[in-house]
């Protein structure tokens, strides 16, 4: 296998895991996952804003959970850790599966799109923007963008710190797609300057030289001897 095919396998085998995760534990706020592979297998992260449904009692749930990643996905050994999502407007799939919900209760998309990005940028995030696509308001599909703060889409920045998540939506209509892109607050750019502000400078007093005279040159003494010369 080349390293191209290696690479799409392994995207596709995260995302088939990402949407079965999402779809298992949608009643305890997922919100991502990391797939890493270590010497003794595969350590598998699993975001989530009340991990204690993804453990359940006495970890019976993460057991499980663990015996099909292995033997529906091939994973080798997976070590599963649930890890708790500390600021939920930050999290992009947590977003996108409020919007999503949000539609299914027939809140209108604007309305629904609006709240969001609200919600986000009152968390601390430098950007955010939300997409929603569909059959909005007519047979024809179309696509409805809210957008707020500084969002870069190409460099650097966009591919380290830019948070994405995309989820669909089974409406009356037609589906649905919401995507959903976050700025973090921790974000650096190679063209942020940053403005210091300058202390009050206090007036310091000019000290004057002081005036010194020139010292005198002191005559040499006549002696005896050197009267005696003269003479």
């Amino acid at each position: 296998m080349s390293v191209v095919r290696h690479f799409i396998s392994e995207s596709l085998k995260k995302a088939e895991i990402s949407e079965f995760l999402r779809d298992e534990f949608e009643r305890a706020g997922y919100g991502g996952v990391d797939v890493t592979k270590t010497p003794l297998g595969t350590h598998v992260v699993v975001y989530a804003m009340r991990p204690g449904i993804i453990i359940g009692r006495g970890g019976e749930t993460i057991k499980r959970l663990a015996e099909v990643l292995e033997k529906n996905f091939d994973l080798p050994n997976p070590q599963i850790s649930v890890a708790e999502i500390e600021v939920p407007e930050l999290n992009a799939f947590v977003v996108a599966s409020q919007v999503a919900s949000a539609l299914k209760r027939g809140v209108h998309y604007r309305r629904s799109g609006y709240w969001a990005i609200n919600r986000v940028m009152e968390a601390g995030a430098l950007g955010v923007e939300v997409i929603v696509s569909g059959k909005l308001r007519s047979e024809r599909s179309r696509y409805e963008k809210f957008r707020a703060g500084y969002l870069p889409k190409s460099g650097q920045p966009s591919i380290k710190y830019l948070r994405k998540a995309e989820l669909h939506v089974q409406l009356k209509p037609g589906i649905l797609g919401v995507k959903v892109r976050i700025m973090p607050p921790d974000a650096e750019f190679p063209d942020k300057m940053q403005v210091r502000e300058t202390a009050q400078i206090q007036e310091e007093e000019e000290v004057k030289p002081s005036e010194t005279k020139p010292e005198e040159k002191e005559e040499p003494k006549e002696t005896e001897d050197s009267k005696e010369t003269e003479k």
